[in-house]
């Protein structure tokens, strides 16, 4: 099977042309486990790992199946990239800024807070050198990376107070990951890093203030509407956010290459199928909740601005004590600049237009 041509075509046509070049051949029956870092009641973020799974499963014509488990079943949600990393399991689905703690470089698989959108990322990472990049960094923890899935462009999360200046802030517990927490600590709050299954609890019982999530979709799903007032945007550290499968870098060797390829392919239908589902699935949610009562407010311009200053600050800290943030950094930023530039004049002109426009005629 040639891969150039295997990863050319589409989905449906992609898994018929596969099952029946697999079937062909003598090939031997693979189990594989996938720990997932995200709830179970989510059908967006939990549901991609069984999409792969039901795809890599036709693929291969069911010789090669892999069972997703969720977070805790296996092991808890921010165990996942160790448990891959040492062979505990063979493959997860989970976000690289959990787990700045290994290496910060690792954020960069996910995002960069006033970093590059769904498409603009796709874009470095297939085609402007990204995937490279973050493939050397991952194989020196023995993993594989595949982009399985992006949520887009995030909300700013739920508050049980407004934020108008950054008084406000100050002291403030919210549930944020990786970089994003990083900056919410230099302007005053206090994060706190939870897996998604536990920020209900963690407000109902007022561990945190505000918590942020991913969107109107799966935001509603999480009851985060019924614990706090105020649902702020955008979620300047989160300007998109890519989820990655992990895969342990000696079983994937160990497959056979038509294996491999299925694990390649069928990670691709559900980065670009994710995105899909949550554009179709945000709107009307969206709709519900603001329609429900819920206050929506913007963060102060201000307030954005010390953000964007206290990013890219310990970015550049972070790129002088770190190599390796360096090495993918210094190119990311470039081609943040070039895309930024060049969507400027064509993609966001038109989008500004389009959504300023109150009219269909």
């Amino acid at each position: 099977m040639k891969r150039r041509s295997f990863m050319a075509a589409g989905g449906a046509t992609l898994a018929a042309a596969a099952t029946s070049t697999v079937d062909a051949q003598t090939l031997p029956t693979v189990n594989w486990r996938l720990s997932s870092s995200f709830p179970k009641g989510l059908d967006t973020i939990y549901g991609g790992a069984e999409q792969f799974a039901k795809l890599v499963e036709s693929l291969t014509g069911g010789r090669f199946k892999i069972s997703v488990a969720a977070p805790g079943e296996i092991m808890p949600a921010l165990a996942n990239f160790k448990g891959v990393q040492d062979g505990a399991i063979e493959c997860a689905h989970t976000a690289g800024y959990y787990f700045l703690n290994v290496n910060t470089a690792l954020a960069m698989d996910t995002t960069l807070p006033f970093g590059m959108n769904q498409r603009q990322h796709n874009g470095w990472v297939y085609q402007g050198g990204g995937l490279e990049l973050l493939r050397e960094l991952f194989g020196s923890y023995n993993i594989v990376n595949f982009p399985m899935g992006n949520t887009g462009a995030q909300m700013g999360g739920w508050f049980n107070k407004e934020i108008r200046t950054l008084e406000d802030v100050k002291g403030l517990k919210m549930r944020i990951p990786g970089f994003g927490g990083e900056i919410w600590k230099r302007l005053g709050a206090d994060p706190v890093s939870l897996p998604g299954g536990e920020i209900l609890a963690a407000m109902a019982e007022k561990r945190i203030d505000a918590a942020e999530w991913v969107g109107p979709y799966d935001d509603d799903k999480l009851g985060l509407a019924r614990l706090a007032r105020f649902y702020y945007y955008p979620a300047w550290w989160e300007p998109s956010a890519t989820l990655s499968l992990y895969v342990n870098a000696n079983a994937y060797k160990a497959l056979p290459p038509a294996y491999q390829d299925a694990v390649s392919a069928a990670a691709a239908v559900v980065n670009q199928s994710m995105m899909a589902l949550y554009d179709a699935r945000n709107p009307p949610a969206f709709k519900r909740l603001v329609g429900s009562g819920t206050r929506l407010q913007v963060f102060p311009n201000s307030f954005m601005i010390a953000a964007h200053r206290a990013a890219f600050a310990i970015f550049d800290a972070e790129a002088e004590k770190n190599p390796s943030f360096k090495k993918i950094y210094v190119p990311w930023r470039k081609y943040r600049a070039d895309i930024n530039e060049w969507h400027r004049t064509a993609e966001t002109s038109m989008q500004n237009f389009l959504t300023n426009w109150k009219t269909d005629g």
